[in-house]
């Protein structure tokens, strides 16, 4: 195979339809949009409109509460950081911020905070510095010779 005989597979380029223009098209005169009427015309957005009915979303009542001041945490597992401290991405020796856990690859962004769950083995002497962790992380942390300092819970007692 040479260069100059690359092709794209058959029907892999379509040509897009011209519509409204002329009547040898298939398209043309009304452009696949029917006779007159307000569908027809343009400039028409009528997502919920039910002719004049009260739509459904709005018969319909409010459910639930969205609570603005809520904390979106990032949850990172104790095997994770484990896994990160093995490859040498994470230093045991420093304590592990939640900067350090970005810098390591093991998040891509600290949101409101780090969460640590208590899933997997942790063998590793940590000293963890985060917003909050399990009682299982915790447990699992102290037992492997390390400790958490919790960022959160320093707030929420203020």
């Amino acid at each position: 195979m040479k260069l100059d005989e690359i092709r794209d597979n058959p029907g892999a380029r379509k040509k897009r339809m011209r519509v409204g223009r002329g009547i040898g098209s298939g398209k043309g005169k009304t452009a696949g949009r029917g006779v007159k009427g307000q569908k027809a015309r343009t400039g028409v957005a009528i997502k919920g409109f039910e002719g004049g009915q009260m739509p459904l979303h709005r018969r319909l009542p409010k459910r639930g509460f969205h609570n603005i001041f809520r904390l979106d945490y990032n949850e990172v597992s104790l095997a994770k950081i484990q896994a990160a401290v093995d490859a040498g991405r994470l230093d045991a020796g420093q304590p592990v911020t939640e900067a350090a856990l970005v810098t390591a690859g093991v998040l891509r962004r600290v949101k409101d905070g780090v969460r640590v769950l208590g899933t997997g083995e942790l063998s590793a002497k940590v000293t963890l510095e985060v917003a909050y962790a399990t009682k299982s992380a915790v447990a699992a942390v102290e037992k492997a010779g390390g400790s958490v300092t919790m960022l959160a819970a320093a707030v929420e007692a203020e």
